[in-house]
């Protein structure tokens, strides 16, 4: 299974970003997919994350009201809309796929992972 992540670049505080993550080797609806972020000299950290069946998502309180994490199963690849961009958005977003149907929130809870795309905001 491999999971590539892009979309990212530069862009000026309170512009948008829409992150992409193909999925291949395995069906996205098999996938309950995530995204996080590693900030430089930080720890990697939760973003968002969706179930299998798309019915659910979860954000971590930074994010709410601003990134929205979806699917299309058809193209086998998952997204995050990121609006109203801070720079403290500013890291390395990764996305992640688990094989349980429920939301996960963990990165060790994740059996498959992207290469990252770096983000930078501008302030």
């Amino acid at each position: 299974v491999q999971l590539q992540a892009s979309g990212g670049g530069l862009v000026q505080a309170g512009g948008s970003l829409r992150l992409s993550c193909a999925v291949s080797g395995r069906t996205l609806s098999s996938l309950g997919m995530g995204w996080f972020r590693q900030a430089p000299g930080k720890e990697r950290e939760f973003v968002a994350a969706v179930n299998r069946s798309g019915g659910s998502a979860y954000y971590v309180e930074s994010v709410k009201g601003r990134f929205a994490i979806s699917r299309d199963n058809a193209k086998n690849t998952a997204y995050l809309q990121m609006n109203s961009l801070k720079s403290e958005d500013t890291a390395v977003y990764y996305c992640a796929g688990r094989s349980r149907f429920e939301v996960g929130t963990r990165r060790r809870e994740y059996d498959y992972w992207g290469q990252g795309t770096l983000v930078t905001v501008s302030s």
